[in-house]
């Protein structure tokens, strides 16, 4: 596990990284830092392996500071930002790597791959580093099971118990990888009088506002980035934060928005298994279910739990997907009921709320 601190004095963009790079099983980001100072003061302490590093920021810029941390602290250090045109002038001043910052419409997805893509290219020369680098003064404590990546069962942040009379019907969508521009030939496609649409999609914090604006743009719904106690109500969808659970509750006969903290479950947050779950406690048979394309299992074990209480199960088949991994271990333990081309997935939307299942 390579250790690393984030430096940007942006606290959108720290989160962003954070969520990227820890989606990256070799490694984790221990600290953040707001400035070069604030930056210098953690290197000392908990001796990272690698650093990444904003050019604008205050009180030093970047590329003054990776001067001087070459200089002083010589380690290896990625620069992420978006001036492209400085882009190779940075490893003349010792960078290991540069990524620019996402583009004007560039997909999370893209952004993602590109920072995956950077870091796992250095993997070599970090474990060079790794056997000379100095001590830190302080000394992390080893995760737990919940902090780790050990995979957590959804159990452990919410029980399962489904409901036994149906309620109004929900409609609930899981996606990873390939999602993002899946989703929107979807809600291309979707009508305004749909019942309403709750939508977990694996996605760094940050990117899910902009992207539930982009869905609202470019459908006939109204498409919202999920807040606590916010109603579901006919037309309307709602899409998980990039770093909370989004969950729904029923008070008296309506039903709202519950956003969950914690850990990650199935290596996920949000996690398609527990919004997938949340919609069986609360609407049971009532429910139609969409496993989108994406890389995994997450929402495998709660599509089962929909699809053993009488809920309606659909997943994307292999053709139409990125990838087709949440798709086929839902299909794998028989939880589907109907396996659709993309291009199909509204049709079978429209007609579940018409009340005409296949």
């Amino acid at each position: 596990m390579y250790t690393v601190i984030v430096i940007d004095d942006s606290l959108s963009m720290r989160r962003i990284l954070k969520d990227i790079i820890n989606s990256i099983d070799e490694f984790e980001v221990i600290e953040e830092a707001v400035d070069a100072f604030d930056a210098r003061e953690k290197i000392k302490k908990f001796e990272p392996d690698l650093v990444t590093i904003d050019i604008n920021m205050p009180k030093m810029d970047g590329v003054t500071f990776l001067r001087n941390l070459m200089r002083l602290h010589p380690m290896p250090a990625v620069v992420v930002s978006g001036e492209g045109a400085r882009g190779n002038d940075i490893f003349d001043d010792g960078a290991v790597g540069y990524i620019e910052k996402p583009a004007s419409g560039e997909s999370m997805v893209s952004f993602q791959s590109r920072v995956k893509d950077n870091l796992l290219n250095l993997t070599f020369l970090l474990q060079r580093y790794t056997l000379k680098k100095p001590k830190p003064q302080v000394v992390l404590q080893k995760k737990t099971d919940l902090e780790s990546n050990t995979k957590v069962h959804p159990d452990q942040l919410l029980p399962s118990s489904p409901a036994r009379f149906p309620g109004t019907k929900v409609i609930a969508i899981g996606s990873s990888t390939g999602g993002v521009e899946s989703l929107l030939r979807v809600f291309k496609s979707l009508p305004n009088n749909l019942p309403p649409i709750v939508i977990t999609q694996h996605i760094p914090y940050g990117f899910s506002r902009s992207f539930a604006q982009r869905l609202n743009n470019e459908s006939a719904l109204d498409v919202y980035e999920a807040e606590d106690g916010m109603k579901l109500e006919k037309g309307k969808a709602f899409l998980a934060p990039g770093n909370m659970h989004l969950t729904i509750e029923k008070r008296g006969s309506d039903y709202y928005t519950k956003l969950l903290d914690g850990t990650r479950i199935s290596h996920h947050k949000p996690s398609v298994n527990i919004m997938f779950r949340s919609v069986n406690n609360v609407v049971g048979s009532s429910a139609m279910a969409v496993m989108m394309t994406g890389m995994g299992d997450d929402g495998m074990i709660a599509i089962k739990e929909l699809y053993d209480n009488g809920a309606y199960t659909v997943a994307q088949n292999e053709e139409s997907c990125v990838v087709f991994g949440m798709p086929k271990k839902a299909i794998e333990i028989g939880a589907v009921k109907d396996i659709v081309h993309l291009d199909e997935i509204a049709e079978y939307i429209i007609e579940f709320s018409n009340n005409h299942k296949r």
